[in-house]
């Protein structure tokens, strides 16, 4: 069974039709490049996987079961402007997402408790390069360093996907390159199933083990909106990772 199963999954606002006749299978651990011209969904797509929007028609199945109704600690989103906290500490913009959901009242943990989850933190900041900028602020940042406190935040609270809308697209060239290291390393220590929508076809081809191409097969010239767009090419990539890939999750299942 696919761990993600989009199965005729269409998205309309009122008479526009945005996506149409969607179907996809991916498996759990595959890493999942979207690439089309600007304004054919799929951003919408990534809205539609994270809960944020519910299909007009169609269904989507996480690990078979229908997906939430609403973002939840299963997935994980980094968007291309950075969602940080201004107001907070680059470590405890971090340790929020373990003290919230622990402490929706008070919305902070105290103690051992805070202890924890703020070592916790620490820790994964170190990870993605950031174990030196803990008491700063986001103001002080890079947008590299920025957006790798994107990625912290994302990644915290240990969801099974995650789902990158353009998220080096504001980056200079030399920060996205590392960027993009920092993500593959990422990527093949937690064994996530990532979505990364990128108008930059080279990123799509170098990072994916599939290139999702999004477009509209249908066009009325009197009725723009009459028609959505479909993935019309699913294209594997990468064939050194994807047969790690492929290794490791046959171990896994033994």
């Amino acid at each position: 069974m696919s761990f993600i199963s989009v199965n005729n999954v269409w998205q309309r606002y009122g008479d526009q039709v945005v996506l149409e006749v969607l179907n996809l299978q991916v498996a759990e651990g595959e890493f999942c490049t979207l690439v089309g011209t600007s304004g054919c969904g799929k951003s919408t797509f990534l809205r539609l996987l994270l809960g944020q929007e519910t299909a007009s028609k169609g269904h989507i199945l996480l690990d078979g079961q229908p997906l939430a109704g609403e973002p939840d600690a299963s997935r994980g989103v980094v968007f291309q402007r950075y969602s940080v906290f201004p107001h907070l500490s680059v470590l405890d913009n971090v340790a929020l997402g373990l003290e919230l959901p622990r402490a929706p009242l008070l919305g902070r943990l105290f103690g051992k408790a805070k202890k924890a989850a703020r070592e916790q933190a620490a820790a994964l900041l170190h990870k993605v390069g950031l174990g030196h900028a803990l008491d700063k602020y986001p103001a002080q940042l890079s947008g590299g360093m920025q957006q790798r406190l994107a990625i912290a935040q994302a990644l915290i609270m240990k969801p099974r996907v995650l789902l990158l809308d353009e998220p080096f697209g504001a980056l200079d060239p030399g920060i996205r390159k590392d960027m993009h290291q920092l993500l593959l390393e990422l990527w093949r220590e937690t064994r996530l199933t990532v979505f990364m929508v990128t108008h930059d076809l080279s990123e799509g081809f170098s990072l994916g083990t599939r290139l999702l191409v999004f477009d509209k097969v249908r066009v009325d010239p009197h009725a723009p909106g009459a028609y959505g767009a479909r993935i019309t090419y699913d294209i594997p990539l990468n064939g050194e990772r994807r047969k790690a890939l492929a290794a490791e999750l046959g171990a896994t299942s033994k």
